[in-house]
C-alpha cells in the first residue's frame, strides 16, 4: 500500500512538472532580433520578433533587389535599361515601374521616374559640370516625361527616345522596405519594424508591447545629418511611412539655395515653402513616391491632393514668410501624433 502511494505521488509529481514545463514553453516570450547593414548607399535597421536571426536571408533578398534597382550597380536591371540593352526586366523592376506610372498619372507628373537627366544636369546625380541654363533645361524636358516610356506586351521597356533615362531613387528604398516586410510576413512574423534610410514599415507592436514610435525630424539645414531634433512622433502600426525633404540635400550657388528635388514638369529645382513631407500609406513604396510628389507640388496643391485621397495620410512641415516652422496634417494623420 505504501509503495503504491509512493508511485502515485511520483506520477503526480511528474505530471505537475510536465505541465509546468509545457506552460513555460507556451508562455515563453519570443525574443526580438535586430539586424543592420547597407544598401543603396544607406543604412538599414530591422527589428523583428522571432526565435532565430534572419540576417542572412534578409541580406540575400536585399542583394537580389540591389541587382535590379540600384543606380550604383553597373549590372543592375535599371542600369542596363538606361544603356538601352535589349532585356526583359525582372519582377522587382516591373512592380516599381507599374506603381510609378500609376502615381505619375494620379499626380499629373509631379512624380516621374524619367527625371534622371534633369537630376544629373542639376548636379545631384553625377555632380559634374555647371548648373544648366534655360536652353539645356528645355532640351532635357524633351526627353523627360512618364508618357514617353512604357512596357511592351513582351515585358520590355519602350522609350520614345533612347536618351530617356530612368531613376527609381524616389521609390526604390520604399519598395525595398516592403520586400523585407514581405519576407518577414512569410515567416509568420507579426511584430516588426523595417527601416531603410528613413523609409519604414511597422507592424504589430515593439518590444515594449506598444505601437511603434517613429520620429519626424525638424527640417533644419543639415547636409551632414547631424541634427536629430524631432518635430513630432508618430505612434503607429501596420503601415508604411516615408519622409522626403530638402533640408539635407541642397546646394548654394551665388547666394541662392537650390533644393535637391527637381520638378519634372518645369525642369527646375522646386522653390516651395514645404521643407519636408511625411506620408503614411498601406505600403512604403507608395508612401515614398507620394512624399516626393508632395515636395514637387508645393503646399497648396499638396494639401488639396492629400485631403482628396483618404487612402493616404500626410504631415507637412513648411516655413511661413517669417521663416518660422508651421505644420499641416490630414485628419487621419492626427490619430498617430504623440507630442
Amino acid at each position: 500500500m505504501e509503495k503504491r502511494t509512493q508511485r502515485n505521488f511520483l506520477w503526480i509529481a511528474l505530471l505537475v512538472l510536465g505541465t509546468i514545463w509545457i506552460l513555460a514553453r507556451h508562455n515563453r516570450i519570443t525574443p526580438y532580433q535586430k539586424d543592420s547593414g547597407q544598401i543603396f548607399g544607406t543604412i538599414y535597421n530591422i527589428t523583428y520578433q522571432y526565435d532565430q536571426n534572419l540576417h542572412a536571408e534578409i541580406d540575400a533578398e536585399l542583394k537580389r533587389f540591389d541587382g535590379s534597382l540600384s543606380p550604383f550597380n553597373d549590372t543592375a536591371t535599371i542600369t542596363r535599361i538606361n544603356r538601352n540593352e535589349d532585356i526583359v526586366p525582372d519582377t522587382f523592376f516591373t512592380n516599381v515601374f507599374h506603381r510609378s506610372m500609376e502615381i505619375s498619372r494620379e499626380t499629373n507628373g509631379a512624380f516621374d521616374i524619367t527625371v534622371a537627366p534633369l537630376v544629373n544636369a542639376w548636379g545631384f546625380g553625377f555632380k559634374k559640370g555647371h548648373f544648366p541654363d534655360s536652353l539645356m533645361v528645355d532640351s532635357l524636358l524633351d526627353i523627360t516625361g512618364y508618357t514617353k516610356v512604357s512596357l511592351s506586351a513582351e515585358g520590355k521597356i519602350v522609350k520614345q527616345d533612347p536618351r530617356i533615362m530612368l531613376t527609381c531613387s524616389a521609390v526604390a528604398k520604399g519598395y525595398a522596405v516592403d520586400i523585407v516586410a514581405q519576407l518577414l510576413e512569410k515567416k509568420g512574423i507579426q511584430n516588426y519594424m523595417v527601416d531603410i534610410g528613413g523609409e519604414v514599415v511597422v507592424h504589430g507592436n515593439n518590444p515594449q508591447n506598444t505601437p511603434w514610435r517613429i520620429g519626424i525630424n525638424k527640417p533644419i539645414d543639415d547636409s551632414l545629418a547631424i541634427n536629430q531634433e524631432l518635430q513630432t512622433v508618430l505612434q503607429i502600426s501596420n503601415a508604411g511611412i516615408a519622409t522626403s525633404g530638402n533640408y539635407r540635400n541642397f546646394y548654394y550657388k551665388d547666394g541662392k539655395k537650390y533644393a535637391h528635388t527637381i520638378d519634372p514638369r518645369t525642369g527646375y529645382p522646386v522653390q516651395h515653402s514645404i521643407l519636408s513631407a511625411t506620408v503614411v500609406a498601406r505600403d512604403c513604396m507608395s508612401a515614398d513616391a507620394y512624399a516626393t510628389a508632395f515636395m514637387v507640388m508645393g503646399l497648396e496643391e499638396a494639401e488639396r491632393f492629400a485631403n482628396a485621397n483618404p487612402e493616404i495620410d500626410a504631415y507637412f512641415i513648411y516655413s511661413d514668410n517669417d521663416g518660422k516652422f508651421k505644420t499641416f496634417c490630414t485628419e487621419g494623420m492626427k490619430k498617430y501624433i504623440k507630442e
